[in-house]
């Protein structure tokens, strides 16, 4: 068997690291990080203890590569609305329809725990601080009030509403994570109703 060349080493450290990260993101997402041990996620990953150390020098450093990811995806995320075909309230709809995506759920969680854990390293505490509410508010305030002017969305103070918005979200998302047996997620024409002018 041949010795593998540079890409192809690289590539198989990528990968790994990827995995590294989707098991980090769903037990960090379960048990917060104070509950969170670096041997849980090797186990999760199907990688040795040693060897995720190869790749993150401590629970620390992985909980914040994730929550930089996370943060800044959301902030992506907001600035895609934009280029999305549609009236503005279509457009809301779109970002509210991917906002609660099941894909979404573990991300949510990990925020929220950033948000509000204890224990929460300082560098991902400022990346939160940086990825605030108000900047999420302040990257929507253009489409909410392009659909007041169009007479689609409530009317009155814009960052209010927004803000709203984002919140029953994020609560909804967190709800929905847990996965409580009896919880139904609302239908999104019932969400947007929180946005539309009537």
């Amino acid at each position: 068997m041949a010795p593998l060349n540079d890409e192809q080493l690289t590539q198989i450290r990528d990968e790994r690291k990827e995995q590294i990260i989707a098991a980090a993101l769903q037990v960090f997402a379960r048990r917060g990080i104070a509950g969170t041990k670096m041997s849980m996620i090797a186990t999760e990953a199907g990688i040795s203890h040693g060897l995720l150390y190869h790749y993150f020098k401590s629970k620390d450093d992985l909980f914040t590569t994730l929550v930089e990811g996370a943060v800044l995806e959301a902030h992506a995320e907001m600035k895609r609305v934009y280029e999305l075909p549609g009236s503005p309230i279509e457009r809301i709809r779109m970002l509210t329809e991917s906002t609660l995506d099941e894909g979404g759920k573990p991300y949510f969680l990990l925020i929220h725990q950033a948000r509000t854990s204890e224990g929460v390293p300082e560098r991902a505490k400022l990346l939160i601080e940086k990825y605030s509410l108000e900047l999420f508010v302040e990257q929507l305030r253009p489409l909410f009030e392009q659909g007041q002017q169009a007479g689609e969305v409530a009317e009155g103070d814009a960052g209010e509403l927004i803000a709203c918005y984002l919140s029953v979200l994020s609560g909804l998302m967190v709800l929905s994570a847990h996965e409580t047996p009896d919880y139904i997620m609302p239908r999104i024409e019932l969400l947007l109703r929180l946005v539309e002018r009537r």
